[in-house]
């Protein structure tokens, strides 16, 4: 059902947690399946010099965590905010179609943290915030992306 990564970057601990005074944290839900995911970021230079996640959710949820902090961190925010749930699918190898439209939330976690980031920073304020906290399970959506 999963691919050999999906296994591996489950297990994957090494940034499982939260920054303490974090520069900006995201925090998303799916309402329909209950998964949450929080993205804690530090920000220096406008990179992404550290992230953390915290998970409550299936294998897919956890491993789309960990393979995200894997693809952001030294990231610059302007790249990062590119970042789509799509593309931490596709670093997985992919993920079963029935697991896709809610488990990966990681890249929206990631996109509210960048938004508190830049409110508190002042910069582009995106008017995004407490928009984009709880987002659906539409499994057409998911595949249309």
């Amino acid at each position: 059902m999963y691919t050999e990564k999906v296994m591996e970057y489950f297990t994957k601990q090494e940034n499982v947690g939260e920054i303490p005074d974090a520069d900006g944290e995201g925090t998303i839900t799916s309402p329909t399946c209950g998964d949450l995911m929080k993205v804690t970021i530090r920000v220096k230079d406008d990179v992404i010099e550290d992230v953390k996640v915290k998970t409550f959710g299936c294998g897919a949820a956890i491993a789309s965590a960990a393979m995200l902090t894997e693809l952001v961190k030294g990231m610059p925010l302007s790249e990062a905010m590119s970042v789509t749930n799509m593309d931490v699918a596709e670093a997985l190898g992919g993920l079963p179609s029935q697991k896709l439209h809610c488990s990966n939330l990681a890249a929206d976690a990631l996109q509210e943290a960048i938004a508190d980031y830049k409110e508190r920073n002042g910069n582009e304020a995106t008017g995004q915030r407490g928009k984009r906290k709880e987002v659906p399970c539409q499994l057409e959506e998911a595949k249309g992306k």
